[in-house]
């Protein structure tokens, strides 16, 4: 069989599976796989550095599928190069317990690098995977030592093209001049509602040329020698990002609906498939045909992945031994274990000390991390000195010094959201990023997306309520910390004080499993006694009890963050009238959900059913602690613009509040 013959043999082979898989689930997306199909057999055949029987090896290229509704153009091509992947999960797509879901899930299916679905999020992850690989091999590379040395590549569509936050992240890449980036622009002028006439006339190609990216364009979609000739363009560029916009055709092969956005979203039909199957040379059965030929020749990259390792490791030998200090640290950052030590540097917070702003003791305890996790690195939405998030004595981030931490993230909070999870992904860094609790509705989709890969971000949330003040309703969250705690997997935790807040960073860098959000005030808030009060090394329980009354107590008070000062003020005032009053801190609904239910009910006896919440934000979902014989102290309406302190007296956040509302509770 001629090459060309063989190629044609093996893009078709994954058009086929993918309309037959998409066709038995009666479910899915036929007509993107099979006009990206012919990218999808060159990246992976002809491009990729990848090693199917080891995806995680770490100088692979990144592939990135931000169209993650054609979820069947990578699983086929996965199947096919000897990913473990088998053909039955490729006939058993979108069903339960399925390793081919519906759309792509990092972590689910061997070779997946991200969770894929929602547009736009995968072409910033990969924004994300790019500047983490620059980072490290601005920071371990060493002359003829090129240890760190791969590409990303992103296969995006006209929808990730229509989301805003592809052009928040596409902006910053241009910016920081990500060469070693690379789009293919599934460019098929065709979304769910018909043609993109109807709604994206724009010339993408001089938008992206104004972000300052390299464009190159192919006509023909179906032209592998283009396409190859097309990357290898973009790689050439060592100055800018590039986009390859590729014209394709929605369901290229099919009679009546190549072209049509009848073939985007759902089975072609069984009458359809045959006559593609008899346009395209295939036989109509059986299903799910693989051709010994093809699948053959796919294969081939087993033995060139291992070799492309191989090699890989002869490069970290030599480097092991020209530079043994900055190997063995390498080594240990791609781990993503934490080193030895690495928690010596936190700072202890004493009462003797002028009270502090939560958000400003996090920046001391943020440099004093960077001492001793050399990969810890990330920024603020263009708020970095009210996030307090700056590394002192470290540079920007930028083209001319990938090697430093501090990242410019401008105001792009949901582009910043994902490239912080797609530097997660990379592996070897350790990432945060910063803005006002109240703008986490912009990046929500993003922190949505890490909790669903379970990665370890750490979200710098500042200005945590209407302490904010004169700012007004529109800087004032409410909502905000409760809808963050309805996210599953997402680590929420709001601290009372400086020493609460070193705590909740211990937890946060040593939360491997998911992102964890630090909610932090703006206002200053004293430190704590801990001779009186229990030690803050309790944070990491969730809850614990901050003070007690010397009998069982008649109430419990209930309060996170900048609230608990109140708590505690109202305890004594309640004491003196003989009231038997606990005040618990409850920094983390999750970690407090995450230990032993007798210890739950040791801190939250049931039999103490006088339960008082006292937050500034919504009361909804305190009543899983307060329980049907408490009440909640919060704010179920928009703030206002005044003095902070005004703000929270006028709507309740009062030592004579607290107190009168506990005694009515109890009478």
């Amino acid at each position: 069989m001629k090459p060309e013959e063989l190629d044609q043999l093996c893009v078709n082979t994954i058009r086929t599976l993918s309309m037959d898989a998409v066709e038995k689930a009666k479910s899915g997306h036929p007509g993107a796989p099979m006009g990206m199909a012919p990218i999808g057999y060159t990246l992976f055949t002809k491009v990729l550095k990848h090693n199917p029987k080891n995806p995680a090896f770490p100088d692979r290229d990144r592939f990135v599928l931000s169209a993650g509704h054609a979820s069947m153009l990578l699983y086929s091509v996965l199947y096919l190069t000897g990913y473990d992947i088998s053909l039955d999960d490729i006939k058993n797509f979108r069903q339960w317990g399925s390793r081919t879901p519906g759309h792509p899930e990092f972590g689910h299916t061997p070779g997946v690098e991200t969770t894929t679905g929602p547009l736009g999020q995968g072409f910033a992850n990969a924004v994300g995977l790019a500047m983490a690989e620059r980072f490290l091999a601005m920071r371990y590379n060493r002359p003829g030592h090129p240890v760190v040395d791969h590409h990303t590549f992103v296969l995006a569509g006209d929808g990730c093209m229509m989301e805003g936050i592809s052009s928040e992240a596409a902006s910053l890449a241009g910016h920081l001049g990500l060469s070693k980036l690379i789009c293919l622009y599934d460019d098929n002028q065709v979304t769910i509602e018909g043609s993109t006439d109807i709604t994206f006339t724009e010339n993408v190609g001089a938008r992206f040329e104004a972000y300052g990216w390299q464009v190159v364009k192919v006509a023909d979609g179906t032209d592998l020698s283009a396409l190859a000739a097309a990357i290898d363009e973009a790689k050439e560029d060592k100055d800018r990002p590039t986009l390859i916009m590729v014209r394709t055709a929605i369901a290229c092969g099919s009679p009546n609906k190549q072209g049509s956005s009848e073939a985007h979203g759902a089975p072609l039909g069984e009458k359809e498939i045959c006559l593609t199957k008899e346009n395209l040379g295939w036989p109509k059965e059986p299903a799910f045909l693989v051709p010994e030929e093809a699948l053959a020749h796919c294969r081939e990259q087993v033995e060139k992945g291992l070799r492309a390792e191989a090699e890989w490791d002869k490069r970290m030998q030599a480097y092991r031994t020209a530079h043994p200090a900055a190997a063995a640290e390498l080594v240990q950052v791609l781990s993503g274990n934490l080193p030895e030590g690495w928690d010596k540097t936190i700072p202890a917070f004493t009462p003797d000390q002028p009270a502090v702003a939560t958000r400003a003791a996090s920046g001391k305890v943020l440099n004093a991390l960077a001492a001793t996790l050399p990969t810890l690195m990330g920024g603020s939405a263009d708020l970095a000195p009210s996030n307090n998030t700056l590394i002192k004595g470290e540079g920007d981030f930028d083209k001319m010094h990938y090697g430093n931490r501090n990242i410019r993230f401008g105001v792009r909070e949901h582009a910043m959201g994902a490239i912080l999870s797609g530097m997660a992904l990379h592996g070897g860094v350790h990432p945060y990023g910063g803005t006002f609790l109240v703008f986490a509705d912009y990046m929500r989709p993003a922190i949505r997306m890490a909790a669903l890969m379970g990665l370890p971000v750490v979200y710098v949330f500042t200005h945590d309520s209407v302490a904010v003040g004169e700012d007004g309703p529109t800087h004032q969250p409410i909502e905000h910390v409760m809808c963050l705690r309805a996210i599953p997997g997402l680590t929420v935790i709001r601290p009372a004080d400086a020493a609460e807040t070193a705590e909740a960073w211990r937890q946060a860098m040593i939360n491997r499993e998911g992102p964890t959000a630090l909610i932090l005030s703006r206002q200053n808030l004293p430190i704590l006694d801990r001779k009186i009060y229990a030690p803050a090394v309790n944070l990491g329980r969730g809850g614990y009890v901050l003070a007690d009354s010397e009998k069982e107590p008649d109430i419990i008070l209930i309060a996170t963050g900048s609230e608990v000062p109140l708590a505690l003020a109202a305890r004594e005032e309640l004491a003196k009238e003989g009231v038997g009053c606990r005040v618990v801190s409850m920094p983390s609904f999750e970690l407090f959900k995450k230990t032993p239910k007798a210890y739950q009910d040791q801190v939250l006896p049931p039999a103490v059913t006088k339960r008082l919440s006292v937050e500034a934000g919504i009361t909804m979902g305190w009543e899983r602690y307060t329980g049907a014989g408490g009440a909640s102290i919060g704010i179920d309406r928009f703030g206002a613009s005044a003095p902070g302190n005004v703000v929270l007296a006028k709507l309740g956040f009062t030592k004579e509040n607290v107190v009168e509302t506990a005694r009515k509770l109890l009478s």
